[in-house]
């Protein structure tokens, strides 16, 4: 075992809560003062290698876990989006899947009411068929066991969605008209839609004003 002297323990000049640990006279390592006095490190006047850097990983773990707390009580997160933030933020990938791991046990994580969410915002905002409202939901980083129960569980019916954007978007128009039909398909796939449903629709449509 590597046995090294602690040779100074200083005040850091940023942070006066913090302080700077020396080890053979060379900086280590900044820790609180409330860990320095739990760990009782006052009392040490050599400390092991081994110990050096499990201080150093808890450190870490706690400056990971008080930034990632606040970015998920900024805005809900799945997982992915917050291991991608915290990452970006030059964190090591380990320690940010730790910290992850109890942000999920406190609560603060939980990828099923983020899809929940993630979907009742984009039906009543912006609707998409259940296939694109999946494809986003697995870009970020949420199972297929939760897509699949999520999508499952929402009363959802695209043909009633599809005459509903028609109708919003085309009220004015011809719908029986060629090029409107062109643009009326065209913005209804961007969103996912089948072809054969926005058909079906927008027949549906042209038929009843022509009767009215």
């Amino acid at each position: 075992m590597i046995i090294l002297e602690i040779t100074s323990i200083r005040k850091n000049k940023k942070n006066n809560k913090m302080l700077s640990v020396f080890i053979d006279n060379a900086y280590s390592f900044s820790i609180s003062e409330e860990d320095y006095l739990r760990l009782k490190l006052y009392e040490k006047t050599s400390i092991s290698k081994k110990e050096i850097d499990e201080i150093k990983r808890n450190i870490a773990l706690k400056s990971v876990k008080s930034s990632a707390i606040r970015l998920v009580t900024y805005k809900l997160l799945s997982e992915k989006e917050l291991f991608l933030k915290l990452t970006a933020k030059g964190y090591d990938e380990d320690v940010v899947n730790m910290a992850i791991e109890e942000l999920k046990s406190m609560g603060y994580l939980n990828d099923m009411i983020y899809a929940q969410k993630f979907v009742y915002e984009r039906i009543k905002l912006k609707p998409k068929s259940k296939k694109a409202l999946s494809f986003e939901l697995k870009s970020k980083g949420i199972s297929e066991d939760i897509i699949e129960t999520v999508l499952n569980d929402i009363d959802y019916d695209e043909d009633v969605v599809i005459e509903r954007l028609l109708r919003k978007r085309f009220r004015k128009y011809d719908l029986a008209d060629s090029k409107i039909t062109k643009k009326a398909y065209s913005f209804l796939m961007h969103r996912g839609f089948n072809f054969e449903d926005i058909k079906r629709v927008i027949n549906k449509i042209i038929i009843e004003e022509k009767d009215s």
